[in-house]
């Protein structure tokens, strides 16, 4: 006897999958969200927590100037991650589940 399997939440998967192979760039604020922010701060937004730093970011090239330390430090004082690299492994898997999950 053969019996008929449901393929469909596989099929949703690849698609997923393969729109997330699509992309070339993501903004820091795609993958930070304000539910992010919220979740792991005391800040509801990346503007918000990074208007606290204190330091003036108006540009990508802005937030490179920022020494790493200091960012760091802020990271450390300012969220529940133990690092900058923390927090952006976690926001980068969190974003990656929520775009292979969609419609699920």
């Amino acid at each position: 006897m053969y019996t008929k399997t449901d393929m469909s939440g596989l099929n949703k998967l690849q698609k997923n999958l393969s729109e997330l192979g699509k992309l070339n760039t993501i903004a820091i604020g795609d993958v930070m969200t304000n539910e992010f922010i919220s979740r792991y701060s005391s800040y509801s937004s990346l503007d918000e927590l990074v208007d606290a730093s204190g330091f003036d970011v108006n540009t990508a090239e802005d937030f490179k100037a920022i020494p790493d330390d200091e960012w760091e430090a802020f990271i450390v004082g300012n969220t529940s991650f133990s690092s900058w690299k923390e927090m952006q492994h976690k926001s980068h898997e969190e974003f990656v589940h929520k775009k292979l999950t969609k419609d699920s």
